[in-house]
Order: C-alpha cells, then structure tokens, then sequence
C-alpha cells in the first residue's frame, strides 16, 4: 500500500515544506535577542553578510530553475531575517552610514537576482561558490566565539533549528532535485552548523572574556 518510491516522495514534500514553515521563525529568537540586549556583541558582521549572499544566490538560483518552492522556500525567509540581522550588527556597532547604505543597496541587488536579469550560468556560478562562502562565513562566526570564550548574542535556538534544517535538506534536494551542487552545499552547510552547536553546547554557561586592564602608572618606588 505504501511503495518505496511514493513513500519518500511524500516524506519528502512533508519535510520541505516543514522547513519552508519553520524557516519563517528560525531566526527570529536571534532577532529579539539583539532587540532585548541593544547589543549585536559576538555576531560577526562579515560572517552574516557572507551568510546572506550565499543564500541569496541559492535562493535564486533554485527560483529561476523553477525547482519546487518546497525545495528552496525556506530562503525567502531567510533572506529577510539575515538581512534584518545584519542591519541591526551595523546599527548597534555605530555605523549608521554603512545601515543605511546596505538597506539601499541590497534589495536592489536582490531584484536584480530574482527578476531574470542576471544569466542563468552567472546564478549557477554563484550558486556553485555557495560551498567556501557558506564555509567560510560559519567558520569566522566559530572563531570569534573561539577568541571570546563564548558565543555572545548568539541564539541557541537559532543554531540549532537551522542545523537540523540544514540535514534534513540533504535528504530533500536528493529526493526532488537531483542537483548535486545543491546536494554538496547542504552537507558543507551541516557540518559548519553543527560545529556552531557544538560550541553553543561547549560554552552555554560561559561569559564574554574581558580583556586584561592596564596596570596604571609605574610602581611606587619602596622608602628606605
């Protein structure tokens, strides 16, 4: 009653489209988390910009190949929270300039991502780097925690919905794409979201490292 082939398949469509509803909140505990604190201390700004490029180019790379939405949609979402999230890092770090210039520029870009103006081969092509990019961006927010000896204004609930995502994602692009690039971009974005996890677990009771004060003046000479 229930072959092989239909099993997965619906299994499949049950998962995408779990994601696609969980990835509407997944970043939304980290958002209120830096709202409620005034204070985006410990995210890195140059992994969440890298994180959000990556996930731009895939989701319009999936968008323009017609994929099923169930496969991608997820990236709608996250889109929208990662750049919320790296707006709130400039604006808390003071750049006023640089927020208001990246609120400008990006949903320019974006449009010009997901309304066929940018060539088919050049979306693969970004989709194709999403691999060192997605690497690259997890792994600088890891070294950052590994410097502060903890994982600062990072939420735990964010990390860990997004690595069970992030598995559970290597099973639906086998089963309703076929793409290996996106197949291969799943299994690097699992392992750097679990390392994240595991720092989130290794340092949960940790507090920021406080640089070391300078000793003020010279030392009193001693009397005779």
């Amino acid at each position: 009653m229930f072959p092989v082939p239909c099993l997965k398949s619906t299994l499949s469509k049950g998962l995408g489209l779990g994601i696609v509803a969980g990835s509407s909140m997944v970043k939304i505990p980290q958002v209120l988390k830096i709202m409620m604190n005034k204070s985006a201390e410990g995210i890195s700004i140059y992994g969440t910009l890298m994180e959000l490029f990556a996930v731009s180019g895939a989701t319009a790379y999936c968008y323009v190949k017609e994929f099923p939405f169930s496969t991608y949609g997820e990236g709608v979402f996250l889109i929208l929270q990662t750049a919320l999230i790296a707006a709130m890092v400039l604006h808390f770090s003071g750049q006023r300039l640089l927020t208001l210039l990246f609120t400008l520029l990006y949903p320019a870009a974006l449009y010009v991502l997901l309304a066929g103006l940018t060539p088919l081969h050049v979306l693969w092509t970004l989709q194709s780097a999403n691999v060192p990019i997605i690497v690259a961006a997890k792994l600088i927010q890891a070294v950052s925690n590994f410097r502060n000896g903890s994982t600062g204004q990072l939420s735990a609930v964010t990390v860990f919905l997004l690595f069970a995502g992030s598995l559970a994602r290597i099973f639906t692009s086998v089963q309703d794409t076929g793409d290996t690039t996106l197949i291969v971009t799943f299994i690097a974005t699992s392992l750097v979201n679990g390392l994240l996890a595991a720092q989130v677990l290794y340092y949960w009771n940790a507090k920021p490292a406080k640089p070391a004060k300078k000793k003020a003046g010279k030392k009193a000479k001693k009397s005779d």
